[in-house]
C-alpha cells in the first residue's frame, strides 16, 4: 500500500526545494522590512497632536519665574508640530532643585515634559550640596533662556540698609527658597567674600512669599531677585521707593541701573575675580527652559526650534511688553558653552566657591 505524504510547507514553499526556500524567506525578509509598521512610524505632528505637553515651573504661582513660565506655556504650543495644547504646572521645592532632579529621573522622556528651573540649579552639583543634585546639567538638552537676567540685592526702606558698607556695620535679614536658588547662593557670597552680615532665612517656597516677607517685615530683603522680575511684579515698589537697589550680580549691568554698583567690582584679588565670576555665570540662563535626557533626536530638535521661534513671535512679544516683561533672550548653545566654562573651572576656584556656598 502506497502511503500518502504532504511535503511541509513553510511560508508557502515546500521542503523539497531549497533553494526555493531560501528565495521564499529572503523574499519574506524584505517585504517585513519594506512593510509600514503604523504602531512605530508616528510623524512629530501625529504624536504631539496626540498629546498635551506640559511646563513644569519649579516655583509657586505669582512669582517671576511663574510668569514667564505661563507666558510661554501660552505661545509655545502653535510654535511645536501638530500644535499640542501646552499646560503650565507648578513643581516648587528647594529653589527648583527637586525639579530638576525629577526631570532626570522620573519625568516622560518622550517630549511631553518641559522644564523651567531657577538659573542656579544647573550648577547646584557643582557649587552645592552633591548628595541633593542627582544629575550633570550637561546632559539634558536645553532649549534656551527668555532673558539674560541681571540679578539685584534690595532691602525695605525701613531697614536702613542701602550700600555694602551699611550690610558689613548692620545685620541684614534676608529671605529665600533654600540652596540652589539666588536668594540663597549671593547672600553666602557677600558674607564670605565681602565681608556682608547677612543672615539668610531659607524655606519659602516662592519669590512671591519672600515680597510677603519684606512686606510683613519678617525680613529685610532680597539678595539674587532678577531685576526683570522686580519690574514685572512690583513697580509700584520702584515708583514708591520703597526699595533700595544696592548691588547688581551679572556680567553685564543693567541698562536701567548705571548707577548700582556690580558685585564683580568689589573684588580685591584675582582669586576673589575668579570665584565671584564663577558664581555669576548663572545670570545669562536667565528663565532657563530644558528637556529630560533621553529624548528622541528630532522631538528634541523639534522642541528647540519651537522655543526659538516662540522668541521670534510677534505676539509673544507685544504680550511680554503689556506685563513688562523682559525679553532678552539667549540660545541653548550659549547656555552649553557657560556650563562648559564652570566645569573647566580650576579645582581650587570651585573647592573656594563651594566652601563659601555652604
Amino acid at each position: 500500500m502506497r502511503v500518502g505524504f504532504r511535503p511541509m510547507r513553510l511560508f508557502g514553499c515546500t521542503m523539497f526545494d531549497l533553494r526555493a526556500l531560501c528565495l521564499c524567506l529572503g523574499l519574506s525578509l524584505v517585504c517585513a522590512a519594506l512593510a509600514p509598521n503604523h504602531a512605530t512610524a508616528q510623524s512629530l505632528e501625529e504624536f504631539f497632536a496626540g498629546n498635551v505637553v506640559e511646563i513644569y515651573i519649579g516655583f509657586a504661582p505669582g512669582g517671576g519665574y511663574d510668569l514667564y513660565g505661563r507666558l510661554a506655556a501660552r505661545h509655545l504650543g502653535k510654535h511645536i508640530p501638530g500644535n499640542p495644547t501646552v499646560v503650565p504646572i507648578n513643581m516648587e521645592s528647594a529653589g527648583s532643585l527637586r525639579l530638576m532632579n525629577w526631570l532626570h529621573s522620573a519625568a516622560p522622556k518622550d517630549g511631553t515634559a518641559i522644564g523651567m528651573v531657577n538659573r542656579g540649579t544647573p550648577f547646584a552639583w557643582l557649587l552645592g550640596e552633591r548628595e541633593f543634585a542627582l544629575f550633570d546639567p550637561r546632559d539634558y538638552t536645553w532649549l534656551g533662556s527668555v532673558n539674560d537676567d541681571v540679578s539685584v540685592c534690595v532691602s525695605w526702606n525701613r531697614s536702613g540698609i542701602k550700600t555694602l558698607e551699611d550690610m558689613r556695620r548692620k545685620e541684614f535679614i534676608v529671605g529665600s527658597t533654600g540652596p540652589g536658588a539666588d536668594e540663597y547662593i549671593f547672600p553666602k557670597v557677600l558674607q564670605g567674600v565681602l565681608g556682608a552680615r547677612i543672615r539668610n532665612v531659607a524655606g519659602y517656597s516662592g519669590g512671591n512669599n519672600i515680597n510677603y516677607a519684606m512686606e510683613r517685615g519678617e525680613v529685610d530683603g532680597r539678595c539674587g531677585w532678577t531685576w526683570s522680575s522686580v519690574i514685572s511684579t512690583k513697580p509700584n515698589w520702584i515708583a514708591n521707593n520703597d526699595i533700595n537697589v544696592i548691588m547688581q550680580f551679572s556680567l553685564r549691568k543693567h541698562p536701567d541701573l548705571p548707577d548700582v554698583p556690580r558685585m564683580l567690582e568689589f573684588a580685591e584679588t584675582e582669586e576673589e575675580f575668579q570665584i565671584l565670576r564663577l558664581i555669576n555665570l548663572r545670570g545669562p540662563f536667565g528663565r532657563p527652559f530644558l528637556i529630560p535626557p533621553g529624548i528622541p533626536e528630532e522631538r528634541a530638535v523639534a522642541l528647540r526650534e519651537a522655543f526659538e521661534a516662540m522668541l521670534r513671535d510677534p505676539q509673544f512679544l507685544a504680550d511680554a511688553e503689556r506685563a513688562h516683561m523682559e525679553i532678552m533672550p539667549v540660545t541653548a548653545r550659549e547656555l552649553e558653552d557657560l556650563l562648559d566654562e564652570a566645569y573647566a573651572a580650576p579645582e581650587h576656584i570651585v573647592e573656594r566657591a563651594r566652601e563659601l556656598i555652604n
